[in-house]
């Protein structure tokens, strides 16, 4: 059963965020208290880039502003950002599942469009329906991803980068660090890979990689 196709109907569990102990060192803001531990089971597959995919020349970082809003047109995503903190395990703590339309920020982290990497979760399903990153797995490189900001300009991204990764053989460092230190990152994630339905987790984790690629500025008051 296909990441997109078995979703609707399960019921993930706090656990299947344990993937998510991001360790968030958070590439210059760092939390040495977060649990680092690894995921223990799963089956690992990538997306990557495929070959012939032309891609925009990264922007330079912008100021930070706090995320409000993210669009991805070719995933049918259009949802508000919530800031969230980090749950009693240490993961970042997504939306409720009675709020399944809404992406969650990691708050203390990266604000989108500084430079770094801005981290955002969200639920791939719920017990009844599909839910915001229902689609998350078919994002490919070169999709547009646009965060808009609390000073109402829109930042940019590109995807770059598709990967799902085993909770067995999870590398914190190597899904969540910055591809280029220099550059303004995101991070999309959800669950992935197969429904257990011993332990009620996905087995995997859905992480698309863009970076910032350009910026609409807000329009300047008349005075």
């Amino acid at each position: 059963m296909s990441e997109r196709s078995g979703g609707a109907g399960r019921l993930i569990t706090g656990l299947a965020w344990a993937v998510l102990l991001l360790g968030l060192w958070l590439w210059g803001r760092e939390i040495t208290e977060v649990n680092l531990s690894s995921p223990t089971t799963g089956d690992a597959a990538a997306v990557g880039r495929p070959l012939g995919v032309a891609l925009p020349a990264a922007h330079k970082p912008v100021k930070a502003a706090k995320p409000q809003r993210v669009d991805v047109s070719a995933l049918h995503i259009q949802a508000p950002v919530v800031p969230r903190g980090l749950d009693g395990g240490g993961a970042i703590d997504p939306p409720p599942y009675d709020q399944a339309g809404v992406v969650g920020w990691y708050g203390d982290g990266v604000e989108p469009g500084e430079r770094g990497t801005s981290l955002f979760v969200g639920h791939v399903d719920t017990e009844t329906r599909p839910a915001v990153f229902y689609h998350l797995s078919e994002a490919r490189p070169g999709d547009e991803v646009r965060v808009v900001r609390d000073d109402g300009s829109v930042a940019e991204f590109t995807v770059d980068d598709v990967q799902v990764y085993s909770r067995r053989d999870f590398d914190p460092h190597k899904a969540y660090g910055p591809h280029h230190g220099d550059r303004a990152e995101l991070r999309l994630i959800t669950c992935g890979g197969t429904f257990d339905k011993a332990s009620r987790t996905y087995t995997a984790n859905v992480v698309v990689s863009a970076y910032l690629s350009g910026i609409d500025e807000a329009p300047t008051k008349a005075g």
